[in-house]
């Protein structure tokens, strides 16, 4: 019947993705007197190519990983971060673009005096990322070849804002062609530094105006004209091949995208939409994607943080975006940040309540491995770039299923439990099958 590998993750944590001794067993025959969940994976049904699993290295994680920890504790947390062995093996990174919230100081890449602006991008200089973002991407990259790379902005530069700064205000109408050729220069600028970016997302959640860190409201409408007009024209005629995702911003919305898709002068620069968790359910990118067939779907941005209790609650909520939404069409699935610290930080927010998949002490140096780690483990660590989700039995709110092939030939089923009972599973793949005992609220990935 060949190996199937089993790692576990229960509730009370006292198992966190562990491998089992004790896997799965072999059942033959139809075995009608079977009483539990019926579990079969289609594997005829193909869904969509994963492209990847990851998070963030914002400027404060990076800051913590790359510059706070010495080399040999900076190479294990690398390790057990990217490397596929002795780790989860993350291959995606969601770049920021300039300062996110979560940042050691406020900055872009055209930063210019106040009263002052620079339509030729003469300051333009990605120099900040080189003390200690972009050798952290090389040591990541080194670790983990496939590893891709997107990237989204909070606010372009401040003089190109109503606000004159990069906290609140709009983009102004006169900087659109600036903004675009900014996009153009920090794509070129990480392509000389060895990093071709695929994808771009045109400003990080554009329905909310941030009163304490980088931000702006851009609407469908400005962003489908900045995209159409601007863009779009000024990365095809740079010779990129850089895809943008439009939106990148909460489920409880879809008008956006579907504005911003639903102009044909647009959509010919549009891949695909992205999208965050801290609003409406995971059933929205299945809207958009029946709407617009073909189109990429990108789930960008979930964080763990205080507003959902750990361990329990937190862990069962973040199986279900796990599950839920590859189930909903998406190519990837992205925690926020890689690392925070003590007080969930470093950032310019007064109180900060996100959790990171790592937490580092500054004081002590201390790394701890979060929820977040394993639950973003339990997909990482088996899927990899290229594997198609295959269509397998699902009984929403009580064992959640999914399914992928990898370019390998290997198989990979990820069931979560959101019951308290046991549940006696059986799945069928292939003309085989297998027994397992799962228990209550448990998420169990299973690889053959």
């Amino acid at each position: 019947m060949g190996t199937i590998e089993t790692w576990l993750t229960t509730v009370d944590g006292r198992k966190l993705l562990d491998p089992q001794d004790q896997g799965a067993s072999a059942a033959s025959g139809d075995d009608p007197a079977f009483g539990g969940r019926r579990i079969r994976i289609d594997e005829e049904a193909r869904r969509q190519r994963m492209e990847g699993f990851g998070a963030s290295f914002t400027d404060a994680s990076a800051w913590l990983v790359g510059a706070l920890l010495d080399e040999p504790s900076r190479e294990t947390v690398m390790k057990k971060l990217f490397d596929r062995e002795e780790g989860i093996g993350l291959t995606l990174l969601r770049q920021p673009i300039g300062s996110s919230d979560y940042t050691t100081k406020e900055y872009s890449y055209d930063d210019a005096p106040e009263d002052e602006e620079d339509f030729e991008l003469r300051r333009f200089s990605i120099d900040h990322d080189r003390a200690y973002i972009l050798p952290l991407l090389r040591e990541a990259k080194a670790l983990r070849p496939d590893l891709q790379l997107m990237a989204s902005p909070w606010s372009p530069p401040g003089w190109m804002k109503t606000s004159g700064r990069m906290i609140a205000g709009t983009l102004r109408p006169e900087c659109y062609p600036a903004y675009a050729n900014y996009f153009v220069a920090f794509l070129k600028a990480y392509e000389a530094e060895g990093f071709r970016i695929p994808r771009i997302t045109v400003q990080n959640e554009p329905g909310y105006e941030p009163k304490e860190y980088p931000g702006m409201i851009m609407t469908a409408e400005e962003q489908l004209t900045f995209i159409r007009d601007h863009l779009g024209p000024a990365i095809e005629a740079a010779g990129l091949d850089t895809k943008v995702l439009c939106y990148d911003h909460n489920w409880d919305i879809t008008d956006y995208a579907i504005k911003v898709l639903g102009d044909p002068a647009c959509a010919r620069y549009v891949a695909g939409t992205a999208w965050h968790c801290y609003g409406g359910e995971h059933e929205a990118m299945s809207v958009v994607g029946d709407a617009f067939p073909g189109t990429e779907i990108w789930f960008t941005e979930a964080s763990g943080g205080a507003w959902i209790p750990p361990f329990r609650e937190a862990y069962l909520t973040q199986m279900k975006h796990v599950v839920r939404s590859v189930r909903n069409g998406s190519n990837s699935v992205v925690w926020w940040n890689v690392a925070l610290d003590e007080r969930n930080g470093p950032t310019v927010l007064s109180n900060s309540t996100c959790r990171g998949l790592i937490r580092i002490d500054q004081a002590t140096r201390e790394v701890t491995y979060n929820l977040d780690y394993y639950t973003m483990g339990h997909i990482s660590k088996f899927v990899v770039p290229g594997a198609y989700r295959l269509e397998s039995t699902d009984y929403r709110d009580e064992l959640e299923t999914a399914a992928f092939r990898n370019p390998d030939g290997s198989t990979v089923l990820i069931v979560s439990s959101r019951t308290e009972e046991e549940q006696d599973i059986r799945f069928e793949c292939g003309g085989r099958a297998w027994h397992y005992r799962l228990p209550g609220e448990a998420a169990v990935t299973f690889k053959w």
